[in-house]
């Protein structure tokens, strides 16, 4: 829709709407990451801040939105002469999940560079976003090259492109807002750092809040410019509180009592670097300008804390996010209050301000001076309830040793279930990859074609040149200089010598983890370690960018019990929660290996995949098949080594008489098999290599 949704009449998001006004307010704050399940007005919100940003002037026609006043003195469009200058309204430029690093940045025009010796730059997204937002929706999906490029231009202001030794230098100066849904993936705790702020949010549990969430989504679709036009008033005295608070930033004062909070928090959290105690310092500055103060009080280090802690206490994906509020206050309170106590006095009256008693978000004291008003009406309270943790957060109690004998093979599928046990702690495993040269996402686990990484050959360009091999070039046009009637000490060089390079990198897979949970297995407390190495392959799984799936079999079948993501922490709840117990249908799980393999094939060829298979090797139920275990077994495994699949096996046969059955399995396979202890990075019981593919002779016997 051509007319943005008002960002005063969101319901609701307290934390997202402060969020984003402070860094309208503060762009050096850094960004805004806001996570969040699907469908919270993530986006929405986003779109419609840029409504809200001050008009800009620029120099007529520079691409780059240089300012008049103060023009880039190296803009690829300079030098600017002085003039009359173009007001226009502050951009929002969307960057695409899909996006190559040329849209990005730009790119230069290689062919023209080449044969004319004309630099010829066409910008990318980061010029179009100068002095405006770039928006990022699932951030989290974008590759890392991409985010790095982006979060470097965010730092310094500036992009560079350089492409065979032509360079060019712009301003990019722009507020960057990421999203994400969690479910999908994590960003790396590196990512994660350079985002200022961050925000969690959740759909509310309030009935009456969802109900007004509803009516003014209606309202807004059934007529967006006459829905826009009531909220009008409320939408301009914000946008002249964003100008005023702009005003007053560079005369809030910082003093050191202040900093000494910011930096005690960042220690007593340990936080690691210096970037969260310039964040804090700045969010903190923005809050009392924003609240129409010249001084930071103990209320803005304490909700500058809030929104610039939790990520970067975030060191896995299996920690908790969030920020301990009563540690915090121990921490703040350990210092003198604010010299001089300030006397009570009236909210400011500036842009933005008056009576909101009507107003579900009016003049709280919010530590930030409130979020924008919401108007009158039927609306909810001020702020969401917090979400609801469900199911799977409560705390577990202690787990009792297993007392009973694991009788589970015996009977068809109805042993009595086993309760849960505990993940022994994560360790540091061993490299694993998949054989052969890939062509998948990049990542950090198998070797791949990829766009970045060592340069190994050249060849033909495919579409548009983007890496150009100059040797190659060089020798491909060397032989026809002759025939082209070259002259003087210059290379003659057209189109069809031109060669791009060929790179070779990491890509990140598909892993498949296929978990025996029977009685067997479950023995002599022997689940508890399985947890843990699995646990310890879903770190590296995320450490190396892949995706993972997880299916379980005991009983009499096998289950997907977390199709194919890239979010490793919800198949580590997923393996918290496993029950263990019954027979082993060790044919039913590697057959449903093999048909989540297929569908994913069909999904995403280029992703290839690891099976990692966590078992005693045990086959003691047929299921629905029917026939010898043992024989199902065997041909469901030959199945998946004829169809190329790349195999692990890790070994949780434990005790002084051991039947060797993993390793029948690893072989029927096609790969090795690797004991708990062997699978350790730093053990020396057992060193794991690469998944080999299958024999020749073992694709006959299939």
């Amino acid at each position: 829709m051509s007319t943005p949704y008002p960002f005063t009449a969101l319901v609701g998001q307290t934390d997202l709407r402060l969020a984003l006004l402070l860094n309208a307010v503060s762009p050096a704050v850094g960004g805004v990451l806001v996570r969040g399940e699907k469908g919270t007005a993530k986006s929405t919100a986003v779109r419609a801040l840029s409504a809200l940003l001050p008009q800009v002037d620029v120099v007529p026609g520079c691409r780059f939105s240089c300012a008049p006043a103060a023009p880039d003195p190296v803009c690829p469009d300079g030098p600017h002469e002085s003039g009359p200058a173009t007001a226009r309204p502050a951009r929002m430029v969307e960057l695409p999940v899909g996006a190559s690093e040329d849209r990005l940045v730009g790119a230069l025009d290689i062919e023209r560079a080449l044969s004319e010796g004309v630099k010829a730059f066409e910008p990318g997204l980061l010029a179009d976003a100068h002095r405006g937002i770039l928006y990022v929706d699932e951030v989290n999906l974008l590759h890392d090259h991409l985010i790095d490029l982006l979060l470097d231009a965010a730092a310094m202001g500036a992009s560079y492109v350089e492409r065979e030794g032509v360079s060019v230098r712009h301003a990019a100066r722009f507020l960057l807002v990421g999203t994400m849904n969690p479910e999908e993936g994590e960003l790396r705790p590196q990512l994660l750092d350079r985002f200022g702020l961050t925000v969690e949010v959740a759909a509310s549990r309030e009935p009456l809040q969802r109900v007004e969430v509803v009516r003014r989504r209606l309202a807004y679709e059934d007529d967006p410019a006459g829905f826009a036009g009531r909220w009008s008033g409320d939408e301009e005295q914000v946008r002249a509180r964003v100008v005023a608070a702009r005003a007053l930033l560079p005369r809030v004062v910082l003093n050191d009592i202040s900093l000494l909070r910011i930096a005690a928090t960042c220690a007593g959290f340990e936080v690691d670097g210096m970037r969260a105690d310039i964040v804090m310092a700045r969010t903190a500055t923005a809050l009392a300008a924003w609240a129409g103060r010249t001084e930071v009080l103990k209320e803005d280090v304490r909700q500058a804390a809030l929104l610039a802690l939790p990520h970067r206490r975030r060191r896995n994906p299996f920690d908790a996010p969030g920020l301990d509020e009563e540690k915090l206050d121990q921490i703040l309170d350990g210092f003198p209050d604010d010299e001089p106590e300030p006397e009570p006095e009236p909210e400011p009256e500036g842009p933005g301000e008056g009576p909101q008693d009507d107003g579900p978000d009016g003049g709280g004291p919010d530590g930030g001076g409130g979020v924008p008003p919401q108007g009158s009406g039927p609306d909810a309270p001020e702020a969401e309830a917090p979400a609801d943790p469900g199911p799977e957060a409560p705390a577990e109690p202690e787990q009792r040793p297993e007392t009973q004998p694991s009788a589970q093979d015996s009977g068809a599928a109805g042993p009595a279930e086993q309760a849960p046990v505990r993940a022994a702690e994560p360790f540091r495993t061993k490299m694993l990859s998949v054989p052969g040269l890939g062509e998948g996402a990049s990542g950090r686990r198998s070797r791949a074609r990829t766009a970045h990484g060592r340069t190994t050959g050249a060849q033909r360009p495919r579409g548009q040149l983007t890496k150009l091999h100059l040797t190659a070039t060089v020798q491909a046009a060397a032989p026809h200089q002759k025939a082209r009637g070259r002259t003087g000490r210059g290379l003659v060089v057209r189109k069809d010598d031109l060669r791009q390079a060929t790179r070779e990198g990491r890509e990140g897979n598909l892993v498949l983890f296929l978990v025996d949970a029977s009685g067997s297995m479950a023995a002599r407390q022997r689940m508890s370690a399985v947890k843990g190495a699995v646990l310890s392959l879903l770190l590296d799984a995320y450490q190396r960018r892949d995706k993972v799936g997880l299916i379980t079999f005991r009983g009499a079948s096998a289950e997907l019990a977390l199709p194919p993501t890239s979010s490793v922490d919800a198949a580590a709840a997923r393996l918290e929660n496993l029950p263990t117990g019954g027979r082993t249908p060790l044919a039913a799980g590697l057959l449903k290996a093999h048909e989540v393999l297929r569908i994913e094939r069909l999904r995403d060829p280029s992703r290839r995949p690891l099976l990692v298979v966590v078992t005693d090797g045990r086959a003691t139920s047929a299921g629905a098949l029917g026939g010898d275990p043992r024989a199902l077994s065997t041909r469901s495994a030959r199945l998946l080594a004829a169809g190329g699949v790349a195999s692990v096996v890790v070994d949780c046969e434990s005790g002084p008489v051991r039947l060797g059955l993993a390793a029948v399995l690893a072989t029927d396979l096609g790969g090795p098999a690797v004991t708990l202890d062997g699978l350790r990075a730093d053990s020396l019981a057992g060193l794991v290599k690469n998944v080999r593919t299958p024999s020749p002779t073992l694709r006959r016997a299939a």
